[in-house]
């Protein structure tokens, strides 16, 4: 069983830039229900598992996605920071890290293994897709309703619908990550 101590091991550097203990803890607590809830019993499972069902992941594990998405949105801000000379939004970070970590935590519930060693959509992931599973229990979790924006809307079920700067951050950093792979199974990514 995946404990939240795992998940703070699992997500150590990030966890620690998290100012806020109560929040850091919320974030833990989540990836820990999400993991019981979809039978994931080690962390291993999870350095296994892909981060999408859609392409060709190359070996890109759902680990490795949830923090490369997650620093590649810290550094937009950063960079849009360090640039600009007067900000026109705030950017929350501790938010914006915590989104970051749970934008796809709702795959524990919409990815299943199967006994030949793959993935496949569970049950669960074929009435919900992540953005919502994730959203539905980061609010049953008690994080706050920014948070469960940036979960709902990263995706395509946030086309066209009011978002925190942090989520377009997320949503960037994101198919930044993903895109390219379609596009190398494609035969589009120009090399």
């Amino acid at each position: 069983m995946i404990t939240q101590n795992d998940i703070y091991q699992l997500f150590k550097k990030l966890l620690d830039q998290i100012q806020d203990a109560q929040l850091r803890d919320k974030v833990a607590a989540t990836w820990t229900e999400a993991a019981q809830q979809g039978q994931w019993d080690t962390i291993d499972e999870l350095h296994k598992m892909p981060f999408t069902l859609l392409t060709n992941t190359r070996g890109v594990n759902f680990v490795e996605h949830t923090i490369a998405v997650t620093t590649g949105a810290v550094a937009l801000a950063e960079a849009q920071q360090a640039t600009y000379d007067k900000m026109p939004y705030e950017i929350n970070r501790d938010w914006l890290i915590a989104g970051g970590l749970l934008h796809d935590v709702g795959k524990l519930l919409e990815f299943e293994k199967m006994a030949d060693g793959g993935y496949q959509k569970s049950f669960n992931g074929k009435c919900t897709r992540h953005p919502i599973s994730g959203a539905i229990l980061a609010a049953r979790m008690g994080l706050p309703l920014e948070i469960i924006n940036m979960i709902g809307c990263h995706a395509k079920e946030g086309d066209g619908r009011p978002q925190r700067i942090e989520t377009v951050l997320i949503h960037q950093a994101d198919f930044a990550t993903f895109n390219p792979m379609v596009m190398l199974e494609k035969g589009n990514l120009i090399l």
